[in-house]
């Protein structure tokens, strides 16, 4: 994604050139935008602007994303528009939109099995798709509004948050077919899988919670209550440094969790209303991306985490995926440049 995406100018030379350097002047706002108010300590973002690619569709809403990243094939959910974007950010280029989703809100690629998975929240489903050629494999039931998703490797089986539900629905990743389901006492957040321990681990919204599971007895192990966090929604783990990151969104919070004694670590402020974390675990670098249109960015460090960067990204970007092998991060947006839906596309600074 090199450069923003204007209509041709006509005229003298300098005067492509003067538009070219507007286009960058633009997608640089984005990338290093102020910093957001008192709760950036540490200056403005530390990104650098790559570019921006326009995306199909209407300028409703964004939800989820999840990249393949040997494939370079980013899976991004237009939830109003009932459809799946799948992005090529090798080739900077849009492959095709997924259709017939209704409500998406979850996606995940699961580049072992060549499969895209996506939650039909509007009709209680979780679909299958083959990731290559975007056609329909199989659904299968869930709970009450499924929203996130994660992959149990070692089963093979697909984990599906039922948000307003409070149960985990747990299926099949082959043959689409349930195994289970494991409730949660409480409506949930994001679950995520821990390879290092073999355990899902939940954020149960409805209780201040983190719900530890045993994916092969489907019960759960332990409750971990969380002070200072209100309404855990967020989730995502480093597995080799046995933490979990949870974004607190009723409280503009970032809690760090340490596995190994499921103590708070430490807490930070992120924006209003935190929604999609990232982690690049070649970096220690943490992307906690907020309905409010504010990206945070913290470090971890000796196994402190520290915040930065802070500040507004655009407004409605509060999806973040991170690409491990080139250390960008992309951004799905409603509105770009020219006020057409947009994916921002950025590097560490």
């Amino acid at each position: 994604m090199h450069g923003a995406m204007l209509p041709p100018v006509k005229g003298p030379v300098r005067y492509r050139m003067l538009a070219m350097m507007l286009a960058a002047a633009v997608v640089a706002t984005a990338c290093t935008n102020r910093p957001a108010s008192h709760r950036n300590p540490d200056g403005p973002l530390p990104l650098r602007p790559v570019g921006e690619l326009p995306l199909p569709g209407d300028n409703s809403r964004f939800d989820y994303a999840s990249l393949d990243g040997q494939r370079g094939l980013l899976f991004i959910a237009h939830l109003d528009a009932n459809e799946v974007v799948q992005v090529d950010i090798r080739a900077n280029h849009v492959v095709r939109t997924i259709p017939h989703i209704s409500q998406v809100h979850g996606v995940l690629a699961v580049g072992l099995l060549n499969r895209l998975y996506g939650t039909a929240t509007a009709a209680n489903q979780v679909v299958a798709f083959d990731e290559t050629t975007g056609t329909e494999i199989a659904r299968a039931p869930t709970g009450q509004y499924p929203d996130g998703l994660a992959f149990d490797p070692r089963r093979n089986a697909i984990w599906v948050t039922n948000e307003t539900g409070g149960t985990e629905t747990v299926v099949d990743a082959g043959i689409m077919q349930p195994k289970g389901t494991v409730a949660l006492g409480g409506e949930a957040g994001n679950v995520g899988y821990d390879q290092d321990s073999d355990r899902m681990l939940v954020a149960v919204q409805g209780r201040d919670e983190l719900a530890v599971i045993d994916p092969a007895a489907l019960t759960v192990l332990q409750r971990v209550t969380l002070p200072g966090c209100q309404h855990p929604h967020g989730l995502t783990v480093d597995s080799p440094d046995r933490l979990v990151f949870i974004a607190c969104d009723q409280n503009a919070t970032l809690v760090t969790v340490d596995q190994t004694n499921w103590k708070i670590l430490g807490s930070n402020p992120v924006g209003e209303d935190p929604d999609v974390l990232a982690y690049d675990p070649a970096l220690y670098r943490l992307y906690v991306a907020a309905e409010s249109g504010t990206l945070t960015i913290l470090e971890l460090r000796d196994h402190t985490v520290t915040t930065t960067g802070s500040g507004h990204l655009a407004d409605n970007a509060h999806v973040v995926a991170v690409d491990p092998v080139t250390h960008r991060t992309y951004y799905p947006v409603p509105a770009g440049t020219n006020g057409h839906p947009a994916l921002l596309e950025c590097e560490a600074g």
